[in-house]
């Protein structure tokens, strides 16, 4: 993996890279060993676009808080190594983090792939772990000591395809049938999981239910199969580069259904957005922020000013609506606990954590005894009037109308789907 360098730069995101921003500090916390920070991200890859992206944002809390003074007076250094996009790294990178960089405090990499596999190396060693954007990895660990950033409820296998099935059921006349497919992959397979449970609560017939190889590359065929069966709705469970292929496809072969969309990751990149433009139009799928005046978080404005001034210089998503945000926040609330309880202390600092609610840019947290967020503020958005292929599009309100929760909706849904595409 190399040995990290000692200073961020764009050109280091395809290797490792250690943030140290003790030029920020007073000559008094100059003499004070660091607090390390260490974790995985994807620099390259299929994840790369939004890990670029998350560590960027985790790069300006280093800078904001050792410009307040660090943690605990003592300066804060960020180690990172890239994952590649590849799960069989990441156990490699954390046993290097923890036992021969010695870090501190160790946080995730992005996607459920990624996080699931650091878990049992964290856990063997008792340290405080927040995953970021991990779909329900801890139903199967009950590690008391994990934390879900996003905020997914208390539930996040069912919760993540809620909102679609409740929005799908306010269609007039509501669906019969539904057709779910999705990689044969860690966060697809818990995802359809999902929505196969909430398909049958919902009353909807499931009358296609497949799984397709991750190196899969033609999804036509896939398409035309869902179109034999003729489902009312669709629910896919993809990654970035799936979710494209798919987007293609389903446009190209003409799909006929009511609604089509789900849990599609990739769609909230900005270059996959710029580069599907007006091939997004109609499709519904889960996010977590959107610039709709119904949603609105102190300093999430200001975050995403300073954010989109440092991604136009250094490469990165240009939006930043995805994971900056989170990535910021969950290291707001290990700050908030580490300065509250005095300590680095991992035990002290998850009670800390499961007790008390931490006011972020992506809005107040608190975590439940199993780690999740009590309320689930999972998204379904809509793609609506995206003309050509601009990125600016979608800062603008309108053109990504938040459909669910109920308490967030800031539009209604158009339908059906297969007339809206024509």
């Amino acid at each position: 993996m190399g040995a990290p360098t000692a200073s961020w730069t764009p050109r280091h995101w395809l290797g490792c890279i250690a943030v140290m921003s003790f030029a920020l500090l007073g000559a008094a916390t100059h003499a004070a060993e660091p607090v390390k920070v260490g974790m995985s991200m994807a620099l390259t890859g299929a994840l790369a676009g939004t890990g670029k992206a998350a560590l960027l944002a985790t790069q300006m809390w280093v800078e904001d808080i050792n410009r307040a003074g660090g943690l605990l007076g003592r300066p804060v250094e960020l180690i990172c190594y890239d994952d590649q996009s590849n799960p069989s790294t990441v156990p490699g990178i954390y046993t290097k983090l923890l036992d021969v960089d010695r870090v501190d405090l160790v946080t995730s990499g992005y996607a459920t792939n990624m996080v699931a596999p650091a878990l049992p190396i964290v856990m063997q060693r008792g340290m405080v772990f927040i995953g970021l954007y991990a779909l329900a990895v801890n139903d199967q660990f009950h590690y008391e000591r994990y934390f879900a950033i996003v905020p997914q409820g208390t539930d996040s296998r069912l919760e993540f395809s809620r909102g679609f099935y409740q929005v799908a059921l306010s269609m007039i006349p509501s669906p019969a049938t539904v057709a779910i497919v999705g990689a044969d992959a860690e966060f697809s397979r818990i995802a359809t999981d999902g929505a196969r449970e909430n398909a049958k609560k919902s009353g909807l017939r499931i009358v296609y239910d497949r799984t397709y190889p991750p190196n899969t590359v033609d999804f036509a065929p896939i398409v035309r199969a869902i179109q034999a069966v003729n489902p009312d709705v669709v629910y896919l469970a993809s990654y970035p580069l799936d979710s494209v292929g798919m987007v293609r496809a389903v446009n190209e072969v003409g799909l006929k259904t009511n609604m089509f969309g789900g849990g599609m990751i990739g769609l909230q990149y900005a270059a996959i957005k710029q580069q599907l433009g007006t091939l997004l139009n109609g499709i519904t799928s889960f996010d977590t922020y959107v610039p709709e005046p119904s949603l609105k978080f102190p300093g999430i404005k200001e975050f995403l000013v300073r954010y989109q001034r440092r991604a136009a210089t250094e490469g990165v998503d240009p939006l930043g609506f995805y994971t900056p945000p989170f990535a910021y926040a969950r290291m707001q609330v290990m700050a908030q606990a580490i300065e509250a309880t005095g300590s680095l202390d991992q035990k002290q600092l998850a009670d800390h954590i499961h007790t008390m609610s931490f006011p972020t840019i992506a809005g107040d947290m608190r975590f439940t005894s199993s780690g999740d967020q009590a309320e689930s503020r999972v998204l379904l958005i809509q793609y609506q009037g995206i003309e050509g292929n601009s990125v600016d599009q979608f800062k603008l309100p309108g053109k990504q109308v938040i459909l669910y929760p109920p308490a967030l909706k800031s539009g209604n849904l158009k339908y059906p789907f297969f007339d809206i595409k024509r």
